[in-house]
């Protein structure tokens, strides 16, 4: 099972939306999400954005984070395993990601729980 099944009603509560929810929402809603973080990539040929792979119990959410951002969160996005995401949802021609608005580091909900990302490839 995944790790989020544990703690669902608890991210419900604070109106963290599964991905599998998301991919139904219509292009520029606001939306909230959580999930272990998978990858982290930072590509010359994107200037100033990063972008996030979470995953939740129910798939991946691809998130776009700009630099100013990063530049104030940078603690949070580059250590958190678990990671947390206000913004803005985006679905355009079925290419869906999260545009980041705020973000939280929410590790330490997952206790002890050992996880690996893929970093800045």
């Amino acid at each position: 099972r995944h790790p989020l099944v544990l703690l669902r009603a608890r991210l419900a509560k604070m109106g963290i939306r599964k991905a599998a929810e998301l991919r139904t929402w219509p292009h520029g809603r606001q939306a909230r999400a959580c999930g272990i973080v998978t990858h982290r990539q930072r590509p010359l040929t994107a200037k100033d954005t990063v972008f996030v792979t979470i995953e939740d119990e129910t798939g991946p959410i691809n998130v776009i984070i700009w630099n100013d951002l990063f530049e104030r969160e940078r603690k949070a996005i580059v250590e958190s395993t678990l990671l947390a995401v206000h913004g803005v949802w985006q679905n355009v021609d079925g290419v869906m990601h999260l545009l980041a608005r705020r973000v939280a580091n929410r590790s330490e909900l997952l206790g002890r729980l050992a996880t690996a990302s893929r970093d800045f490839h």
